[in-house]
């Protein structure tokens, strides 16, 4: 895989497969194009070059168009984000079922499926609030359950922890791990957290020549 940037390479000969189930750290100097490298796996961003294969039937996003993309983004990823970025127009519940009318799940399912999903990250009866009312670690808690309530192959997440104190990044941690392998998706975290890092099963140091 390869991603220029003003006719120079951001990065290049990249090669890697996270298998179901595992989590993958991914780690390196600021500016050299971690969060880069998670917009082009998400087809947010094109690479220049190569391929990228997500899911059962490993569809290369990397050769389909703007429409094809975001509907593979709607049924086989998920998004952690450092910001949260939970609507505060929504309601908890609203928010997490954002994904299934993206994807267009059942809308019979969504009740069920977003409550499943707030009784699996500790927030259960939390559905009717809204997001001004939690703390930064219930916010999270909000994310991750968004992000898998789909059931997407893929779990990107770009500094998930980095908002949190120590304490409630490491729960927030475990249960994304737990949730992860819960449901045998393959996750790729952006971190500089050396604490979250070796939570993970591997870490890959991306660097300007590559992987490390």
């Amino acid at each position: 895989m390869r991603y220029a940037m003003a006719s120079r390479p951001l990065f290049s000969g990249l090669g890697f497969t996270v298998a179901a189930g595992e989590i993958v750290a991914l780690v390196g100097e600021s500016g050299v194009g971690k969060s880069t490298l998670l917009n082009c796996i998400a087809g947010l961003e094109t690479a220049d070059g190569g391929s990228i294969r997500i899911g059962p039937q490993a569809t290369d996003i990397v050769r389909l168009d703007d429409t094809a993309r975001a509907a593979l983004r709607a049924q086989r990823i998920g998004f952690v984000f450092q910001a949260f970025h939970v609507l505060p127009t929504l309601t908890v519940a609203q928010n997490i079922a954002v994904p299934l009318l993206l994807c267009g799940a059942p809308a019979s399912e969504h009740g069920q499926r977003t409550q499943a999903l707030l009784e699996r990250v500790g927030l259960a009866g939390f559905g009717p609030r809204w997001p001004a009312s939690l703390s930064g670690g219930e916010l999270q808690r909000v994310a991750i359950a968004r992000a898998l309530v789909h059931q997407p192959a893929l779990i990107l997440a770009d500094e998930p922890t980095g908002n949190l104190d120590p304490r409630t990044a490491s729960e927030v941690l475990s249960l994304l791990v737990e949730r992860v392998r819960e449901q045998r998706a393959s996750a790729l975290v952006v971190t500089h957290s050396q604490q979250v890092a070796h939570c993970c099963d591997r870490i890959l140091t991306l660097t300007p020549d590559g992987l490390a």
